[in-house]
């Protein structure tokens, strides 16, 4: 049987997906195939804390099989459906290593108390129970005090006694911040000795929706506006009625503003309004009536290149106001920032670790994709370091510094336009305030760092006023920031060419003592453990001395990331079965690693099969202590390593990460063009990982 955590609220509106997802996230760091499981839901309607939970999951488990019912099987018969859900459980979790079960949503399951039926569930499953209690009054009536909590507590505890449900712990969630410490002394003698009460605080930017959810709300049909702008969440509703003279001193941050589409006078204001530095940024407009601007004001608003999103709906402006009033925040699949937010939330104030110690969660020996890029998250976080990123310009940067500042994964600066690069993350809704955003071209250091690098280059003919334009240039002014000190570690490349992400570190931050040259491995994360690749991306066709550079740095490189280096020098022959130049050459390196670094276990030249296969190993190779077991692979030639890697990730669908570029004195590391925002989190991590120096414990 997998092993099963049930979180259940006790009323609609306390934020249980967020305390799902971190538990989630949680499941996933320590057991290899973690499920999830909804007994009731909204399927025809769609699910969002499904899809969102589903996107996290580790195990095989389709979305039909991860559903017992749904609101309308229980209506008609409660027990009927309590049965199904019992059985499509059992039926799922034999998939599985552990199961995350979330309650119901407070639709109304027909039976005399909603939670009453979740307790029936969570003891027919035999899952534990983390109870979620709401912080917030319902209807949005402000925080409710400790007494009140406790209160509320009280009787959702009662339910769970009567339907003998096994509580594990209490989360408050949604909790005014003064009156953390207070929730735990009240709710403490209600439970059961040594039961945990964690106590999250409410977070104004969770609970505020996303402006496309908003305009959803409100029927509205996008007019004009960047549409990437649409996460930006709305922190409140501001209606037009009024001359342009009374409205501006009403407009907040963040609001969406509401008028009639004929108020052109007004909808020019505000756009000018939004555009001032004088006055607050808003999220969005729209417009009621189903009036589009005239073709002369369009014109007009196309030319003050403004990119604040206007949309139009055929409501009038009080059914519009009702509607979009009415929207409540959700944390969706596709919003990457507000599950960052959750998530830290969530593990500051939640021993994750400790609950699901109570209800026997113990770490596995696989590491699967997921438990691995965690880790990495995790192992950062541990000694957080300060790392720059020089492409401001580029959303997906903006994006993955959002959620890399939300995790506390690493301190960061970002290169650019400050008003343009702090102007961008707020429309997109990311909350960047705790980066440092340095412009090249004004920058105070710009003359300090021209002067390093004519001192530098001075061998090569390089001028202090040739080094003051090519400081400029956001790769070597962040390569700079890393060689004085100011920055720990550097992470480009998604807008800008290899070479030109790691020219200037060849320049200026050079190799490592020991090492002659700069290479780069793969981090390989299999379905069920991690291995290095190594050269795949910087040398065309090593030495043998450079094939042994190669083998240490990445063995090196293994051990920093928690994996036990294991080296096999791949060629097309094992042991001493072949010969010619290139096996030669392989030999040769093998016997330099052994030199150079004698307590490594290293094998070659080997074959990939009898280097991963433990039975080809057998045959040709029997006793090796790294044959069938290699966990570093070093390839012959960059022909040879980059179409592995890439055949690899495509056949076996593993997450390949890097390239991780190793031998320079402090961490530089280049992103492929087409880096997604999860790539750049990822390559931001293993940077500062990099940075912290001595390996860190897997």
């Amino acid at each position: 049987m997998s092993q099963t955590i049930y979180v259940a609220s006790a009323e609609g509106h306390t934020g249980k997906s967020a305390v799902a997802l971190g538990l989630m996230e949680a499941l996933t760091r320590r057991v290899g195939r973690v499920g999830v499981f909804r007994p009731v839901s909204r399927s025809a309607d769609g699910d969002y804390v499904l899809d969102l939970l589903l996107d996290r999951a580790t195990a095989d488990v389709s979305a039909a099989d991860a559903v017992g019912t749904t609101y309308d099987v229980v209506h008609h018969d409660p027990e009927a459906a309590l049965g199904t859900i019992v059985e499509r459980f059992r039926a799922m979790e034999a998939r599985c290593d552990a199961v995350l079960v979330v309650g119901s949503d407070y639709t109304d399951v027909g039976t005399p108390t909603e939670l009453s039926f979740n307790a029936r569930v969570a003891a027919n499953l035999g899952a534990p129970v983390l109870l979620v209690l709401g912080g917030r009054r319902s209807g949005g009536r402000g925080a409710r005090s400790a007494a009140e909590v406790a209160g509320f507590a009280e009787i959702a505890l009662g339910e769970f006694r009567a339907e003998h449900a096994e509580l594990v712990g209490v989360a408050v969630n949604r909790a005014e911040p003064a009156e953390l410490g207070a929730l735990g002394a009240a709710l403490a003698p209600l439970l059961p000795a040594g039961t945990p009460v964690f106590t999250i605080p409410e977070d104004a930017a969770l609970v505020a929706p996303a402006l496309r959810t908003v305009y959803a709300a409100g029927e509205a049909e996008w007019l004009s506006g960047d549409a990437a702008l649409g996460e930006r969440t709305v922190s409140g509703v501001v209606v037009a009625a009024m001359t342009l003279e009374n409205l501006l001193p009403r407009l907040v941050e963040g609001a969406l503003v509401v008028m009639p589409g004929d108020r052109t006078d007004t909808l020019v204001g505000v756009l000018l309004a939004h555009a001032s530095e004088t006055l607050p940024s808003l999220t969005g407009i729209l417009l009621t009536g189903g009036i589009d601007p005239s073709p002369a004001v369009a014109r007009l608003i196309e030319g003050l290149t403004v990119d604040l999103p206007i949309a139009r709906t055929a409501l009038g402006t009080y059914e519009t106001v009702t509607a979009v009033s009415a929207v409540r925040s959700t944390l969706a699949a596709e919003s990457p920032q507000k599950a960052a937010e959750a998530l830290s939330l969530f593990e500051a104030h939640v021993d994750a670790d400790a609950l699901l110690s109570r209800v026997g969660m113990h770490a596995s020996s696989v590491v699967t994709p997921l438990m691995f890029e965690y880790g990495l998250l995790a192992r950062a976080r541990e000694r957080r370091r300060h790392v720059v990123l020089p492409e401001g310009d580029d959303d997906r940067v903006l994006e993955a510094a959002g959620i890399v500042l939300a995790r506390d994964v690493a301190e960061l600066t970002i290169l650019g336009n400050e008003v343009r690069v702090r102007s961008r993350a707020l429309g997109l809704g990311l909350d960047l305030g705790r980066a440092r955003v340095v412009n090249p071209l004004t920058s105070p250091l710009r003359e300090r760092f021209a002067a390093t690098y004519a001192r530098e280059r001075a061998h090569k003919g390089v001028s202090l006023e040739m080094a003051r334009d090519t400081v400029t240039d956001v790769s070597y002014f962040g390569t700079l920031m890393v060689h004085e000190g100011l920055a720990d570690g550097m992470v480009s490349g998604a807008s800008h060419t290899t070479a030109h992400t790691i020219r200037p570190a060849f320049e200026l931050i050079k190799t490592a003592p020991g090492v002659s040259v700069v290479s780069s491995v793969f981090l390989m994360a299999l379905a069920d453990r991690v291995l290095v690749y190594g050269d795949c991306a910087v040398i065309p066709d090593p030495t043998a001395a450079q094939l042994a550079d190669i083998a240490i740095s990445a063995a090196g490189t293994a051990e920093r990331f928690g994996i036990d280096p294991r080296v096999a020098m791949l060629s097309y022959s094992t042991g001493s079965s072949g010969s010619g130049a290139d096996v030669e050459k392989v030999r040769e390196a093998t016997a330099l690693v052994t030199e150079r670094a004698p307590d490594l276990l290293v094998e070659g030249p080997i074959q990939y099969d009898a280097a991963a296969d433990p039975a080809v190993a057998a045959t040709k190779m029997p006793g090796s202590p790294v044959a069938g077991r290699a966990t570093v692979f070093v390839f012959p030639d960059l022909n040879t390593g980059n179409n592995t890697y890439k055949a690899v990730q495509r056949s076996s669908n593993a997450l390949a990460i890097g390239p991780v570029l190793q031998g320079l004195n402090k961490p530089i590391n280049d992103l492929s063009r087409g880096a997604l925002v999860r790539d750049i989190v990822n390559t931001i991590a293993i940077t500062a990982i990099q940075a912290q120096g001595a390996p860190v414990p897997a």
